[in-house]
């Protein structure tokens, strides 16, 4: 009888240890999670304070509300704010399909396709990933100066669609990979060639690594200072990031309140995209075999 009263009570001791265990994983999680989300929430307060306020008063809690940030700040620069918004959104636009006709093309041809050197390909193309763009950026910037392209789009887009990106290009062969080579066998039988079998079967089964091709093409493109800067010249042609390194002056007062305003109205895009394709994200890289 005591045995029986003792197990009870161990198991209840365990119950109580596991969620106390529990309880304190949470609020370590929710600690760091607070910690990473600091700088945003600084900047998104610096966003409603002026400028001189901002770092004489490091608060979260603005003591002045300045709203006037954000008006000011979209008209601060040569162009309207939406201007560069939508620079950035032709830029994103353009990489967007460009990666997922290129690296979709390119990753069928590795994942089903037969071929001499397909071995050493695949491995030049791992290799690129490894690659810095320091490394390539002055060979391409004489090539597309040659080609008459500095100071538009095209060398922002152009190489998107020639499967440039040698990790997507990998993700999505681990992906097709994955995909039973009898549904192209069966295809083959009712008469299909390689094109039908890429377009109406492979492509319809990889949505989520296409989801995630999209989504990580967007967030890097949208975020992407060094090439636009580097190919982008005149103001009209200016990028999000590149119009918001305007608002620093290095000879004069920098606006930072306006800046941090236009910081905040440039991640709403980001944000909002990464939220509408959470899940084809989450479940495109669990596909593929990438930890």
């Amino acid at each position: 009888m005591a045995t029986e009263t003792r197990a009870p009570a161990t198991s209840l001791r365990r119950t109580r240890a596991e969620r106390t265990r529990r309880l304190f994983i949470h609020l370590g999680l929710v600690a760091f999670g607070l910690i990473m989300l600091y700088p945003l929430l600084w900047m998104l307060s610096s966003s409603f304070k002026p400028t001189e306020e901002i770092f004489r008063a490091p608060g979260l809690i603005p003591d002045t509300f300045t709203p006037g940030n954000y008006t000011e700040g979209w008209t601060a620069l040569q162009f309207p704010f939406h201007h560069y918004l939508l620079n950035s959104a032709i830029v994103v636009a353009g990489a967007i399909i460009g990666n997922l006709i290129g690296c979709s093309m390119a990753a069928y041809a590795f994942a089903r396709l037969e071929f001499r050197g397909k071995r050493l390909f695949f491995a030049v193309m791992l290799a690129t990933i490894m690659l810095p763009i320091h490394v390539v950026i002055v060979p391409q910037y004489i090539l597309f100066s040659e080609l008459g392209w500095i100071n538009t789009f095209l060398p922002l887009i152009v190489p998107k669609l020639l499967a440039t990106d040698g990790f997507f290009i990998f993700l999505m062969v681990q992906f097709i990979r994955g995909l039973p080579r009898d549904l192209d066998e069966a295809a083959r039988i009712d008469g299909c060639g390689h094109v039908r079998i890429f377009c109406q079967l492979i492509l319809p089964l990889s949505m989520p690594a296409l989801a995630t091709t999209a989504i990580f093409t967007f967030i890097w493109t949208w975020n992407d200072f060094f090439s636009q800067l580097i190919f982008l010249t005149s103001p009209d042609m200016y990028t999000v990031p590149v119009a918001l390194r305007t608002f620093v002056d290095s000879t004069s007062q920098t606006s930072w309140g306006p800046l941090f305003a236009m910081s905040v109205v440039a991640l709403g895009p980001v944000f909002g995209f990464f939220l509408a394709g959470q899940r084809y994200l989450v479940k495109g890289i669990a596909t593929t075999g990438i930890k």
